[in-house]
């Protein structure tokens, strides 16, 4: 085995053995692995009031096929409402009318500096699905009640989609 490289660059993000020592504050110094990530959009896709579309996605670092919502990486110089239109009509087959900001999260702040940007999406239209190479999706329509049942039981355990579910239901006054 090779001893790994100061920096390896990957398909959507790069990793970097920061070289500068870390002081942390405890007042103790450290280096650290950093993922670095442009950040990625995710959406609540609501056909109705009571219905959301979900899609079911072959993930290779799962070992198989997750329930999440639409979601994607930022291009470069893109803003993340762009990247939220582009990735629900690329996975979903659907253009919104309107998206609503749902706030932002870490996704694992231990060792990537990667946002990923929350919104809900209405007023929807079909437009076709437009899948990437890499992609293996299929568009699961769901009665919004049972996507929440499916977050508290963990059938739907992919964190991004789980808190995007959450805060769309606390922001339609669905969550108390």
């Amino acid at each position: 085995m090779s001893e790994p490289d100061d920096a390896d660059e990957g398909r959507g993000f790069h990793v970097r053995v920061d070289t500068e020592r870390v002081l942390l504050p405890n007042g103790v110094t450290v280096s650290l692995d950093i993922v670095h990530h442009p950040g990625a959009a995710a959406i609540v896709p609501f056909t109705s009031p009571d219905e959301v579309l979900l899609i079911r996605q072959f993930r290779h670092a799962a070992d198989g096929m997750l329930l999440e919502v639409p979601a994607g990486k930022l291009d470069d110089g893109e803003s993340a409402v762009v990247c939220a239109a582009r990735e629900l009509e690329e996975e979903s087959g659907h253009c919104a009318g309107r998206f609503e900001e749902l706030g932002w999260i870490w996704t694992t702040p231990g060792f990537t500096d990667e946002k990923i940007h929350l919104f809900a999406a209405f007023d929807l239209t079909p437009v076709g699905q437009r899948p990437e190479d890499d992609e293996v999706i299929e568009v699961v329509p769901t009665p919004f009640d049972r996507a929440l049942e499916m977050v508290w039981s963990g059938a739907i355990n992919d964190a991004k989609s789980a808190l995007a579910l959450l805060r769309a239901a606390r922001h339609l006054d669905r969550l108390r």
